[in-house]
């Protein structure tokens, strides 16, 4: 507002400034909850779940600013946000299956522009390849289901991609939103200028 730096140099230092902070925030209560509710062990499992974890912090943080920016005030802007979070935790496919949602608005397009989707079917890739279980049908005995069929079958996840590329699908949005952050602020930036030279016309 002072004029002493621009709105890029303020996007950039505001991202690189906050994410230290967002990955310790990840990290510790993330290491925490990941082994004590014993997921599948390893350090690649492990690193793309407090990766994953990170981007939905740093995703959260960017679309809040947006909304601070459209919603000047502190309390409604913090209802606002959580109201749009509210939906999009509802539409992510964890509440309720992806081919339960009802297709109009729900599926399409809010089932597929809500990022707990990408982080969730993430997780579940993490957790699941790899790994077998007893299979409840009675058919045959000892009979297992491998981690790649409750993925397709049980909990609807689409496999035509890795988990890497659902991390990197979170990474596009917030890229995308901190751009819509800062298309935001450069337009109320010039129409602010603009109603000074406006408003000292009349002055003069």
């Amino acid at each position: 507002m002072s004029g002493h730096y621009g709105v890029m140099e303020f996007v950039i230092s505001n991202t690189l400034s906050a994410t230290p902070y967002l990955a310790v925030i990840a990290v510790i209560p993330g290491a925490m909850m990941y082994y004590l509710t014993g997921l599948t062990r390893g350090a690649e499992h492990f690193a793309y779940f407090v990766a994953t974890l990170c981007m939905c912090t740093l995703l959260v943080e960017s679309m809040m600013m947006i909304i601070a920016v459209i919603v000047p005030d502190f309390l409604m802007g913090i209802i606002i946000g959580a109201g749009i979070q509210g939906m999009m935790m509802l539409n992510g496919g964890f509440f309720r299956l992806p081919n339960e949602l009802p297709k109009p608005v729900w599926k399409y397009p809010c089932y597929y522009i809500s990022f707990h989707k990408y982080a969730v079917q993430g997780f579940y890739k993490n957790e699941f390849i790899g790994l077998s279980f007893p299979s409840d049908q009675l058919i045959e005995a000892n009979a297992t289901i491998s981690g790649l069929q409750v993925l397709k079958e049980r909990l609807q996840v689409e496999m035509g991609y890795s988990k890497w590329v659902n991390l990197a699908i979170l990474f596009g949005m917030m890229v995308t939103y901190r751009m819509i952050f800062f298309v935001i602020v450069k337009i109320a930036e010039e129409l602010r200028l603009k109603l000074r030279g406006i408003r000292f016309r009349r002055l003069k």
